[in-house]
């Protein structure tokens, strides 16, 4: 299935089909006429999801078999009615996130996704490409809701970096976070995990912003795009990563178009720089637009 060259990536599929045996044929299509750099950059995700699991890997990999269950239960809700099943953020609090065996189970379903969907992928790779390597030496960064850690720990990589920030509401997501990035070797005083409500935020600024999978679990995204353009300073970038036509179980705003975060962004006073919208795996993006399939919309916004 995966060309020589690839040890981790090889490794990964090995253990996710041993999970997930029926999955075996939708990973050949997956990475079917991969090109060298995006099968270079997979093998490298493969390498920093084990390294992030440790011990639990194979339980990541089971997990991600149980997520792809509970998403095809969404999307069926979803062609059937043409919405999401849940509107509000108490209802996600009472479903999801407040029940912890759920989330371990999902957040660990969602990590190997990164691999997996290949619009994972590439919005991370744009993510690293196009807007980290963007960036001015010495840029500070902030991400909102870091999750596993992983765009967080390519921020404070990159060559030149300056302070580099994590914010969330939930003390279980920061220590989530904060554990993530010790397994990637990057230590605490390297980046500064805070409980903070950005719309209760403290004044401070930032070149770098980045907000990745949270506008479609708000009831309000225009609100929290406002809220963003405060904490980013004249000239700063911002990175945004929204799902279209995309349903799971906390997922709450649907974009129908991609087209529609850059017109959300614009209504919040930025200025498009650039974007990215990836399809779902095995659709080309006229065919993700016709049949309302997957499209993940990745934005650069400068203020």
């Amino acid at each position: 299935m995966i060309p020589d060259g690839y040890p981790n990536l090889s490794r990964a599929i090995a253990m996710q089909v041993a999970a997930f045996p029926e999955h075996e044929s939708y990973l050949a299509r997956r990475f079917a006429g991969e090109n060298a750099a995006a099968l270079t950059f997979a093998d490298e995700l493969a390498a920093v999801i084990e390294r992030l699991s440790g011990d639990e890997l194979a339980t990541v990999y089971r997990d991600y078999r149980w997520l792809s269950d509970i998403v095809l239960e969404e999307e069926i809700f979803f062609r059937r009615h043409g919405r999401y099943r849940l509107t509000r953020f108490a209802d996600a609090v009472e479903q999801v996130y407040a029940n912890a065996p759920y989330m371990a189970r999902y957040m660990n379903g969602l990590l190997a996704s990164q691999l997996w969907w290949r619009n994972h992928s590439e919005v991370m790779r744009y993510f690293r490409d196009a807007f980290i390597a963007g960036h001015a030496p010495g840029a500070s960064h902030l991400e909102v809701g870091p999750g596993h850690g992983l765009l967080l720990a390519i921020a404070a990589t990159a060559p030149g970096h300056g302070l580099c920030e994590g914010w969330d509401i939930s003390d279980a997501s920061l220590a989530h976070s904060r554990e993530g990035l010790r397994r990637l070797g990057i230590a605490d005083e390297a980046v500064a995990l805070r409980k903070i409500d950005i719309f209760d935020a403290p004044d401070a600024q930032f070149q770098s912003i980045a907000f990745s999978e949270v506008l479609e679990h708000l009831e309000d995204p225009l609100a929290a795009l406002r809220a963003l353009h405060r904490l980013l300073a004249p000239g700063g970038r911002l990175f945004v990563n929204a799902p279209v036509n995309s349903p799971a179980p906390d997922h709450l705003y649907l974009f129908r178009a991609p087209e529609e975060v850059e017109d959300m962004m614009r209504s919040a006073g930025f200025i498009i720089e650039g974007s990215l919208f990836a399809p779902c795996t095995g659709a080309t993006l006229d065919r993700a637009r016709r049949l309302t399939l997957t499209i993940s919309a990745a934005v650069i916004g400068t203020r």
